[in-house]
């Protein structure tokens, strides 16, 4: 099964651009990012710029709205994601609680919907789904 596990900085809603973790807290991440390495299931990871960075899409009456970071409604963004491959949701839960994560930090860990999860109508609907997939895997290593 795979999951993710998705970093929740609280107050990383508001930092500034190019704002830049602790060179001490990357260095502790670095060895726990190198155990998932080890054992054998770190599928990908990833850290994301602040918010204030960013923009959001919104769809209104069918329409894309663009609005641009920091978001003032946002009371939980993103810092950071790893995908793992683990047998159940509490190998995975056990593994975010290994985390060095600070007492600012929250981990949420999400398992990714399978397309073999789906009933049979909507496998029908995405039936091309599984052909994209492979299609993918030469980029994911870029």
């Amino acid at each position: 099964m795979r999951f993710m596990m998705l970093m929740i900085p609280k107050g990383y809603e508001k930092a500034k651009p190019g704002a830049m973790p602790d060179a001490k807290a990357v260095a502790a991440m670095m060895k726990y990012n190198e155990s998932l390495q080890k054992a054998g299931v770190l599928l990908a990871l990833d850290g994301l710029h602040p918010p204030s960075m960013g923009a959001r899409v919104s769809f209104s009456g069918g329409k894309a709205k663009v609005t641009d970071g920091p978001f003032a409604e946002a009371k939980e963004v993103l810092g950071g994601y790893w995908m793992i491959q683990v047998k159940s949701k509490e190998e995975a839960v056990e593994w975010a609680k290994r985390c060095p994560a600070s007492e600012n930090e929250v981990i949420e860990v999400r398992q990714v919907q399978e397309f073999e999860d789906f009933t049979p109508e909507v496998q029908k609907a995405g039936r091309n789904e599984p052909a994209l997939r492979e299609q993918l895997k030469p980029r994911q290593g870029s």
